[in-house]
């Protein structure tokens, strides 16, 4: 959003004479003096014109100064999110690895997560400030059924993405505004939420990582849509960010991505596929995110994984469906992935038109921190994408209250 500002300038008050008939006293009407004599009134000197006062910047000018003035070791944290799960790493070596890498956000993953114990967690993360005047995006995975992290007392238990997709939109609105105050309330202000994959009624049962969890709203493309743009309008209403997932959709692969290397390919989907209705749909709602899955779609991309793919993130979802906010990459350490390089992988994501990614090992978090600096340095063209997708990361920041300016 660009600030406006208004400038009013004063006018020059001119005083009028008027004679007062039947008083008592001189008149007031003024002499007019004889040719070449003095008048007999000075003539007044004429009021100087304020100067202007120039408009504050924009904040998309803020923003880009903010960037222009960071290290090169910060740019490339912001595009960080650094994974914890409670049950392998503790807070002091999520606080290190945070400080370390002047990361931009942190993402609360496994099971367990309790109110007391991610207020506790989210207090220690909210209090850093590697890059100071710049907080972090806290998130977490809170769809609902087998993808729930934060519960236990005083938490909602959330029925499935299935159920979910069976209410009227009003009350799924509705209660997406009560599920992000408690999240609010846990300190967390991102949600990796809403799936908005469409699943075929007929490859429920063997699409794995979707259907055969009850994440999807439903098999029918717009009926998803309109129920991910529900969750999302809900979420936001109470200042939690969200991110649709997973595009270009995972509804059409077999195998599980976050474990299988193989089986992941979705040979149907096209740049004008029916199923993209879902995400435009979405989209419309105005997530901060989209999520890109590390699925292979040949139709689109013979190549290369979507994560990967300038065809896919920036011709597709960037340029075909008008998407200008932020994109985050599915994990980078699923077993889809795990074959290439983790400074590979952060290069090729943010080359391709990514801007946020996610891992979990200390030794990958240093290796694609390390990586996406020497490529800064080493290249214009990508200096010049990071520089965006910084960008990006900060206005989304600004607009939840995590950047000062």
């Amino acid at each position: 959003m660009l600030l406006a500002t208004g400038l009013a300038l004063a006018g020059c008050a001119r005083s009028v004479l008027d004679p007062r008939p039947g008083g008592s006293g001189s008149s007031t009407t003024p002499t007019i003096p004889p040719a070449g004599g003095s008048p007999s009134q000075s003539t007044p000197t004429p009021t100087a014109e304020p100067t202007p006062t120039p408009p504050p910047p924009s904040l998309g000018d803020q923003v880009r100064s903010r960037v222009a003035a960071m290290t090169l070791e910060q740019k490339a944290g912001q595009l960080i999110i650094v994974e914890w799960r409670r049950d392998a790493r503790t807070a002091a070596e999520a606080t290190e690895l945070i400080t370390q890498l002047n990361a931009g956000g942190v993402l609360l993953l496994g099971v367990g997560w309790t109110m007391g114990d991610t207020r506790a967690a989210t207090a220690g993360v909210s209090a850093l400030t590697a890059t100071p005047g710049i907080r972090m995006f806290i998130a977490m995975d809170q769809e609902g059924g087998t993808v729930q992290r934060l519960s236990g007392a005083g938490v909602t238990p959330i029925p499935p993405a299935t159920e979910q997709g069976s209410w009227p939109v009003e009350q799924l609105n509705a209660s997406a505004a009560g599920w992000a105050n408690e999240l609010i309330q846990a300190g967390v202000n991102v949600n990796l939420a809403p799936v908005a994959d469409t699943v075929p009624a007929d490859m429920v049962a063997t699409n794995e990582p979707i259907g055969s969890l009850n994440r999807q709203f439903g098999s029918d493309p717009v009926q998803v849509g309109e129920h991910a743009a529900a969750f999302v309008n809900g979420m936001s209403s109470r200042g939690v960010l969200t991110a649709l997932k997973h595009f270009p959709g995972l509804g059409r692969v077999t195998a599980n991505t976050d474990f299988a290397a193989s089986g992941i390919e979705d040979g149907i989907t096209t740049v004008d596929d029916p199923y993209l209705e879902a995400f435009r749909l979405g989209m419309a709602a105005d997530p901060a995110m989209v999520m890109i899955s590390s699925a292979v779609y040949p139709r689109i991309d013979p190549s290369r994984q979507a994560m990967f793919s300038p065809a896919i993130i920036t011709g597709l979802l960037r340029g075909r469906m008008g998407w200008d906010g932020l994109v985050i990459g599915d994990s980078m350490d699923a077993a889809a992935v795990a074959a290439i390089p983790a400074g590979q992988r952060a290069v090729d994501f943010v080359s391709a038109g990514g801007d946020l990614m996610t891992l979990r090992s200390a030794e990958d978090l240093q290796s694609a921190h390390q990586a996406l600096v020497a490529q800064i340095a080493a290249s214009p063209d990508f200096a010049a994408q990071v520089d965006a997708a910084v960008t990006r990361i900060l206005l989304a920041k600004a607009s939840a209250g995590l950047l000062d300016l």
